[in-house]
């Protein structure tokens, strides 16, 4: 007798755990459907309105880093063309200005999931040997991404070169430019201590900036002198309208890009007609640093290089003004051919 209700009792016992069983099989095979069916409902509500060619901000975020493992190896063909990724022509170029704030620019766009960089500078329009060896050497010079990315690279030197223009005209008539620039005095200095820099790790002298931006023969401004002739940012622009209208360019102000990023970037996210992803958050103040640093996620933040921010030598007052009175006109028609005003004394 007791045997029997033992047997009885394992044949309920089993006859649960198979309708535990099976339910728990149903509800994963359940939660499995809907996800596959989740990209088919609508996602306005959690993204706000979209085109129907973008794709949420997850989705990107993991592409991104499939991106960032084939630049860490040596992606085989077969991945590269499983993964659906190519080498496209940039469709924005930040063509200068030299120490405007090129490279924190470049690093910030980098932030968004649409847009994808190249590390280095190309220097494909302004040299003269890189050009030579023509567009299919340049694109492979561009990072592996996918085709609703968008490719940005930057080398400021285009800006100053005169045979630019054209050769990128020649390239893409539509593209995107982007230049930054900060007050031209400013602009001068920095450029000038970059070069002191890199003079003094030789242990070699240098000229005392004065000497450089001031004729000593008639006491002006020495227009001869690089860092001054760049600083004249509306000479180099009218040689770039003979090629491309006034609403191809989108100028940034570098000076508010190192104290107050974020405005910036929102109005360079919207020239490029990318969705708004760009926030607070994939920004912090460094106080040690002085400048804003960048958090991609919650595990990977970056800084700019230590040689960014170099601390300027002091300079002569009376040089100063005559340098700011010189630039005052360039300025103003600056701002006039821009339409855009900023504070530069």
């Amino acid at each position: 007798m007791l045997f029997k209700q033992q047997a009885l009792l394992r044949q309920k016992l089993f006859v649960l755990g198979s309708l535990a069983i099976g339910s728990l099989l149903y509800l994963v095979a359940r939660v499995g459907s809907l996800d596959r069916l989740q990209p088919l409902c609508p996602i306005d509500g959690r993204f706000g309105p979209h085109s129907q060619d973008e794709i949420p901000l997850r989705a990107l975020q993991f592409k991104r880093g499939l991106l960032h493992e084939f630049r860490k190896g040596n992606a085989t063909k077969e991945q590269i063309r499983l993964h659906n990724l190519v080498q496209q022509l940039p469709k924005a170029i930040i063509i200068g200005v030299r120490k405007g704030g090129t490279r924190a620019l470049l690093e910030m766009l980098n932030l968004h999931p649409s847009v994808v960089k190249a590390s280095q500078e190309i220097h494909f329009f302004d040299n003269d040997e890189n050009y030579a060896k023509g567009i299919e050497w340049y694109r492979k010079k561009m990072p592996f991404s996918y085709p609703h990315q968008i490719t940005i690279e930057k080398s400021p030197a285009y800006f100053i070169t005169e045979e630019v223009p054209e050769r990128i005209y020649k390239m893409n008539s539509s593209i995107k430019l982007l230049i930054i620039v900060r007050e031209p005095t400013t602009r001068a200095i920095s450029d000038y201590t970059q070069v002191l820099e890199g003079k003094e790790r030789k242990n070699k002298t240098y000229y005392k900036f004065e000497k450089l931006a001031i004729d000593p023969n008639t006491c002006e401004v020495n227009t001869k002198y690089k860092a001054v002739r760049t600083s004249i940012y509306t000479k180099h622009l009218e040689r770039w309208l003979k090629y491309f209208p006034i609403e191809q360019f989108h100028i940034v102000d570098g000076d508010r890009l190192i104290t107050e990023p974020l405005p910036e970037l929102q109005l360079v996210e919207k020239f490029l007609n990318l969705p708004p992803r760009i926030s607070q958050y994939n920004l912090y103040f460094n106080a040690t640093r002085g400048f804003y640093c960048l958090r991609f996620n919650i595990v990977f933040n970056k800084c700019l290089a230590g040689s960014k921010g170099r601390i300027h030598p002091e300079v002569d007052t009376s040089v100063i003004t005559k340098l700011r009175k010189f630039f005052h006109p360039f300025n103003q028609k600056f701002y006039q051919i821009t339409g855009r005003t900023f504070n530069w004394p």
